[in-house]
């Protein structure tokens, strides 16, 4: 398990590994926040939020749950964790540079995802 500090360190790591044309219009900036954060759509508060791609009236973000990813890849050696960090990271800098392109393909992947998910928990047929 990687404290609070390291995993701030290893998604700074990341995204100075990106190429700064991908974080245009991201006023918000990209935190890590300490907390778990469950999803809405959770059956057995078994589905957490790594990380989200936040716009609204103050700005576009990205935001990281250390909480939440401790619990479900808390158990990785620090090599495993980081592979998960950078996917994780790749993921919501797709959110907000799709955003910028006017469409939301992996919105829509999402969705479907989540449906698949309440389909396996059997609140959706």
């Amino acid at each position: 398990m990687v404290t609070f500090e390291e995993c701030g360190q290893m998604l700074d790591e990341i995204a100075d590994s990106m190429p700064y044309e991908l974080y245009r219009e991201l006023n918000g900036g990209i935190s890590l926040l300490p907390q778990l954060k469950v999803h809405p759509s959770a059956v057995n508060n078994d589905l957490f939020i790594l990380g989200e791609y936040i716009r609204n009236s103050l700005g576009n973000a990205i935001v990281f749950y250390y909480g939440s990813i401790n619990r479900v890849y808390g158990k990785l050696d620090k090599e495993s964790l980081y592979k998960q960090l950078v996917r994780i990271f790749h993921h919501e800098v797709r959110h907000h540079n799709e955003y910028l392109a006017g469409c939301d393909d992996l919105g829509i992947y999402d969705k479907v995802q989540i449906e698949n998910y309440l389909r396996q928990k059997g609140k959706i047929t």
